[in-house]
């Protein structure tokens, strides 16, 4: 296969990709010198926004301008990018988890600008590299390993991903942790949210709190690498007698809080799967929707980043291969239980049930006006969408996202409460599950998978398989 790399803060396991051009940036570490690279960022937002009122009510600007906000301006857009391809950690994180909102959600530039982010290649100069595998792994850490490429194979949101070999002659895959991020995380988000709060970035109805508060949980867990290896236990246990599945097996000897290490797997991207053949695109996305389907309502345990460098095809075995867990987290019964309910609901258009399970959920208070209750129920709908459809299901021919983004502005308008915590991953995650099966164009039989599942569902407090293995719950 050509190579590949992520742009998440997952361990990677193709090679570094074509494009992939590492810029040596140090990170900045110290509480200080973060807070005044985001003290510079917020002056020169108000700066250039400034700076573009001018323009406009000067009559400088073109016509076709004047529309625009006064802060998404092309030189504010760069101030951004930099600001967030520098920092890394929390800021990159939010970053991305906006970088895949539609343009509906977000102002276009904003997001152009959060992508652009999203893909920066900035990595650890060798000097601060050494620093922290000497802290992590001893000073003789080189002597540990027969090959290390000092070249990263993949940069990210709190990591970059380095290939090498034990000693053994096994290949593997280390993730070193930036520094200075971990500890951050709490002012690098307060230091964000006064920006974004400052400058109206994001529209009301945002609860851009509840979005803060829950980067932050995902950062923290994400931060623990021995956190990680544990979830990726977990899940490799969990699908063990599942033969569609590959779970890539930790090294502990070098996995420490801030280093990660697993096996290393050259396998297919899933923008090469999208070019393979019909039926190799089905399988994959009906395994990858069937797995989304058995995280949440068979394990309650689930890797919640969608990012599609996070799954591989490996095709001499007809596996796809699962990566980076520092997302996973697990869902309470009661919570599943409602859930449950919501979709089967929308499969079989129910809408007094997807009422009466919202509110008990917290997505409504049962106060929203008819046209609030009204979206809620179409939205709800438009994602149960490949549930109701009786035999196959084309993903590559899919409305339901441009439904639901239709129905985003008056949802934002009208919504009186956030949604409940748990929603934001697990969303993101079906969401993201179903824009992958689009984009592999997959045939699958949605409604079969969900109905199976469902049949087999056991209602009430008894545990399940996920809640007895686990070890790291997000609540």
């Amino acid at each position: 296969p050509s190579p590949s790399a992520s742009s998440s803060s997952s361990v990677v396991y193709t090679p570094k990709p074509r494009n992939f051009v590492p810029r040596e940036k140090a990170v900045p570490a110290s509480a200080l010198s973060r807070f005044f690279n985001f003290g510079g960022l917020a002056v020169g937002l108000v700066a250039g926004t400034a700076a573009e009122a001018v323009r406009r009510t000067t009559g400088l600007a073109d016509p076709g301008e004047t529309a625009r906000s006064y802060v998404l301006t092309d030189s504010n857009v760069d101030r951004l990018t930099m600001t967030l391809c520098k920092m890394r950690g929390a800021a990159l994180k939010l970053g991305q988890m906006l970088s895949m909102q539609d343009d509906k959600f977000i102002p276009p530039l904003l997001r152009t600008a959060l992508e652009q982010a999203r893909q920066s290649a900035n990595v650890m100069p060798r000097k601060q590299l050494d620093k922290v595998m000497i802290a992590e792994l001893g000073e003789n850490w080189r002597e540990r390993l027969q090959h290390f490429e000092d070249t990263p194979i993949a940069a990210a949101s709190i990591g970059q991903v380095h290939k090498a070999i034990l000693l053994g002659g096994t290949e593997v895959a280390m993730k070193v942790q930036y520094p200075g991020v971990a500890e951050s995380i709490d002012s690098d988000l307060h230091n964000l949210k006064l920006i974004v709060k400052t400058t109206n970035l994001f529209p009301r109805g945002m609860y851009i709190d509840a979005l803060v508060r829950e980067v932050r949980d995902e950062l923290l867990y994400e931060c623990d690498y021995v956190k990680e290896a544990a979830n990726q236990r977990t899940m490799k246990n969990l699908l063990a007698d599942d033969p569609r599945y590959l779970v890539p097996t930790v090294f502990d000897e070098f996995t420490t809080k801030r280093i990660f290490t697993s096996e290393y797997i050259n396998a297919f991207t899933l923008d090469e799967v999208a070019e393979m053949d019909q039926a190799t695109r089905n399988r994959v996305g009906e395994s990858l929707l069937h797995l989304c389907l058995r995280e949440l309502f068979e394990f309650r345990f689930m890797q919640t980043d969608p990012n599609p460098a996070n799954f591989f095809y490996d095709r001499n075995r007809d596996k796809v291969v699962l990566i980076d867990f520092g997302a996973g987290r697990s869902y309470p019964k009661s919570f599943v239980d409602d859930y449950m309910r919501v979709v089967h609901g929308a499969a079989h258009n129910d809408h007094q049930t997807i009422i009466d399970s919202s509110i008990k959920m917290g997505f409504l208070t049962g106060e929203e006006s008819k046209m609030m209750f009204d979206a809620h129920v179409q939205a709800v709908l438009a994602v149960g969408t490949p549930f109701a459809a009786n035999g196959l299901y084309d993903f590559g021919k899919q409305t339901l996202t441009d439904k639901v983004y239709d129905l985003a502005p008056t949802m934002l308008h009208h919504r009186l409460t956030p949604p409940p915590p748990e929603s934001y991953s697990l969303h993101r995650k079906l969401s993201g599950c179903f824009l992958l099966c689009a984009r592999l164009k997959s045939v699958v039989p949605a409604r079969e998978l969900f109905m199976n599942i469902y049949n087999n569902y056991k209602f009430g407090p008894e545990p399940t398989v996920a809640s007895e293995v686990t070890t790291t719950t997000v609540q």
